[in-house]
Formats: C-alpha cells, sequence, structure tokens
C-alpha cells in the first residue's frame, strides 16, 4: 500500500548541494522508512476518504472538515479567522473554501455585531443537513481503511506517539485513542 516503504537513506545523497552536513542529523533507513510511510499512508487515506465523500455526496474532504468544524461550534458558527487555524488554512484559502460552500448554501458570512471587523461562518440548516448525510460515509471510510486495520493495542500506540509530536500537545489525538480504550467513542467525526 505504501510506495516508498524501501527508499534507501537519504544521509549523503545530496553532500555536494546542500554544503557541509555533519551538524545535520540525518535520518537513518529506518527512520526515513517510518517518515516516508507516514506520509505515504496519510495521503493515500485522506485521498480515498475525499474521493468516497466526492462519490457519494458530491463533497470534498476539505468541505468536509469545514462543515464538522461549523457543526460542534457553538451556535454552528465560528469566527473566520479561528476557523482558519483549525484547518491549517491562510485567510485567503478560507474565503475561497467558504465561497463555494456559500455557493452550495450551506455556508453564510455574518458580521460580529461586537467587532465590526470581525466576520463569523455560520453553519446553515441545507449545511448541516449535508453533514449529518455525509459523516456516516466519511465513518464507514475512516473506520474500513484504518481503525479497523489495526489492533486496539496498535490505535492505542499510535495515539500515544503522535499525541507526543502533535502540535496541539496531543488533545485530539489522546482523545481518541482514550476512547477507544473503553470510554464512550465520540460520535463527532
Amino acid at each position: 500500500m505504501i510506495a516508498n516503504a524501501n527508499i534507501p537513506a537519504f544521509e549523503g545523497r545530496y553532500d555536494s548541494e546542500v554544503g557541509e552536513t555533519d551538524e545535520i542529523p540525518w535520518l537513518d533507513e529506518s527512520e526515513q522508512r517510518v517518515w516516508r510511510s507516514l506520509i505515504g499512508a496519510t495521503g493515500e487515506l485522506m485521498a480515498t476518504l475525499d474521493a468516497e465523500l466526492q462519490a457519494a455526496h458530491g463533497l470534498s474532504g476539505a468541505d468536509y472538515e469545514v462543515l464538522v468544524n461549523l457543526s460542534e461550534a457553538p451556535d454552528r458558527r465560528m469566527r473566520m479567522t479561528d476557523l482558519a487555524i483549525a484547518l491549517h488554512l491562510s485567510p485567503s484559502g478560507l474565503t475561497r473554501r467558504l465561497d463555494v460552500l456559500a455557493r452550495r448554501g450551506w455556508v453564510r458570512r455574518e458580521r460580529c455585531p461586537s467587532d465590526r471587523r470581525g466576520t463569523f461562518a455560520v453553519l446553515t440548516d441545507d449545511g448541516y443537513e449535508q453533514i449529518v448525510q455525509a459523516a456516516p460515509t466519511h465513518v464507514r471510510g475512516v473506520r474500513e481503511h484504518f481503525i479497523n486495520r489495526l489492533t486496539p493495542r496498535q490505535l492505542a500506540n499510535l495515539g500515544a506517539a503522535l499525541s507526543i509530536v502533535a502540535p496541539d500537545g496531543g488533545r485530539g489525538v489522546a482523545a481518541c485513542a482514550e476512547a477507544h480504550e473503553g470510554a464512550k467513542p465520540s460520535r463527532r467525526r
């Protein structure tokens, strides 16, 4: 499944292009394999989930994430700056994405009454209906292509490992691992 699992280590490959490399701890073959496996598996998984959402609902994975974030926010609304941060998008990238969703009637923009410079992205009733319809497809895909391929122990170990490197301190990943180890799982994503 993962295309780049047998790539040799990077060390020494580009010494002449990058100059002196003694101070750079290059990845050894095992580290390189793990790193590239993570990137390859993540890319393939996300592409598969995206294709399933597109086929079943005409909805991209990126658009799904916008709708999920808004559906989980109080009053189904978020300041656009907060939404952009949550989605790892630039303000202009979020604006383009919201333009598409607004044309479909799934999202609208509203001025912030307390801060005239601020704007909210608001999930419409049609947008909420879209996420309600698409969520089972997404969750089924996550289970089929990811969760069910791992043992409970592998899933817990992966969650623990990712929580160490996650920029948010692993709050999202750790919650997933805890849910899988016995707590009632969330139905949100």
